[in-house]
């Protein structure tokens, strides 16, 4: 581990607050609109929930340009409106860092994971500075399956809008379950909590030099545990409200970055994934109480008409990682009238597995492979929001099921096709 990660004086600030038990990592850039919220929310949480507990909020900082860092510093909280079931033995320190490295979450993590290291606590939970819904049990529920049930990784569990989180349950869900096994439901939550160990193991791993530290931290902390064999759980949190936007229209770096990410991983444990078969629960802890959700927006004729122009445009990229039979098939969806537009489960699992091979393979420039993905993508959002329109949370969390399953049962057709002997063994 590099000595260059903390500066001096930071180790110094660090090791002045003694030891800690627990560690919240905020990771930040530009949110000083909401991150006082987040830091009271956590502040709050480790009063009520582990008053005997050390613990210390780390907030690793982008270099914003907004005051995120100093109204971390300058956030107060009202212990008197706590009920709080014994006085907290300990105070809860905070510390605003900036983090040294690549640009990116994973840069922030990293500085995060370090402090973990130096206090040697036995948790840590990182949870985005941008939340509008945390709360100070979500400090709790994140925590606590660590510190009392000795699990390695709590992964969130949300209640979301139907047309919320497509990118997760499109690919990155269904895909991540069939490839390890378990079913996280939640990947790429943002909200995390993790055993000191693991945070420990996260820093051996040599990625931060990587685009995973640009773009991927959450899909590989997730595959990671997964992957190795980490005690995983879920938390239910209830709603995660943030700024969800129209998926046709700010989510494609996002998945770009994410999607890319997953299909690295695949070379990364390629001596893995194989060899699991169907999936199994993972547990969720938290009583999953019904919640109100912001509705997300949404335009379908937009996406499809994306979709369309791409089968048009990018049929020379699409004609080297597809076989006719699929390209065929998307044209004739493409064909279909916007009211009754629909892309079949099937087509779009081989869909995927086709660009996973083609980007195993090198057949393209990655990161131009995987932006082909997109208008693609939002053929499926478009063909998903006409099929559920009048669907309830239940009847659509069911078909998301059905479409793992398709996953699950095509994965034997990925794996003779995976070329033998070309593992990455990043």
């Amino acid at each position: 581990m590099p000595e260059d990660i903390l500066s001096d004086q930071l180790k110094e600030q660090v090791r002045a607050t003694g030891s800690a038990d627990i560690v919240v990592g905020i990771p930040s850039y530009n949110n000083a609109r909401t991150i006082s919220h987040v830091v009271q929310a956590a502040q709050a949480g480790l009063l009520k929930y582990f008053p005997d507990r050390r613990a210390l909020i780390v907030n690793s900082d982008g270099g914003s340009k907004d005051g995120t860092r100093e109204a971390v510093l300058g956030t107060t909280i009202n212990t008197r409106a706590l009920l709080l079931v014994k006085h907290p033995l300990h105070p809860v320190h905070r510390l605003a860092t900036p983090y040294h490295g690549l640009p990116g979450k994973g840069s922030a993590f990293r500085t995060i994971f370090r402090v973990v290291e130096l206090l040697q606590a036995r948790a840590s939970a990182v949870v985005d500075a941008d939340l509008r819904s945390i709360t100070p049990e979500w400090i709790d529920l994140l925590l606590r399956p660590v510190l009392d049930l000795e699990y390695d990784y709590v992964a969130p569990y949300y209640k979301r809008h139907k047309y919320d989180g497509t990118i997760t349950n499109s690919i990155i869900y269904p895909l991540t379950r069939a490839l390890y096994g378990w079913r996280v439901r939640q990947p790429i939550g943002g909200e995390f909590g993790m055993s000191g160990r693991l945070a420990r193991h996260f820093l051996t791993r040599d990625v931060w030099h990587t685009d995973v530290a640009r773009y991927g931290i959450d899909i590989w902390m997730t595959t990671t545990a997964l992957a190795e064999d980490f005690k995983l759980c879920q938390s239910y949190l209830g709603a995660k409200i943030h700024d969800a936007k129209d998926p046709g229209s700010d989510l494609s770096a996002m998945l770009v970055q994410v999607v890319g990410s997953v299909f690295s991983l695949m070379e990364t444990y390629a001596e893995v994934w194989p060899g699991r078969d169907g999936s199994r629960p993972t547990p969720i802890l938290g009583f999953p109480f019904e919640v109100g959700l912001e509705p997300v927006p949404i335009n379908v004729a937009r996406m499809v008409g994306t979709f369309r122009q791409a089968l048009r445009d990018l049929a020379p990229v699409y004609e080297r990682v597809m076989l006719p039979a699929q390209l065929h098939e998307l044209q004739v969806c493409a064909a279909l009238p916007d009211e009754r537009f629909a892309l079949p489960d099937e087509l779009w699992v081989t869909v995927i597995y086709s660009f996973a091979l083609a980007y195993h393979r090198r057949v393209l420039d990655r990161e131009h492979l995987v932006k082909s993905v997109t208008p693609l993508y939002l053929g499926w959002v478009a063909s998903f929001a006409c099929q559920t329109e009048h669907e309830d949370a239940s009847q659509v969390e069911e078909r998301i099921e059905r479409l793992c399953l398709v996953y699950e049962d095509l994965k034997p057709t990925l794996i003779s096709q995976w070329p033998l002997g070309a593992t990455d063994k990043r």
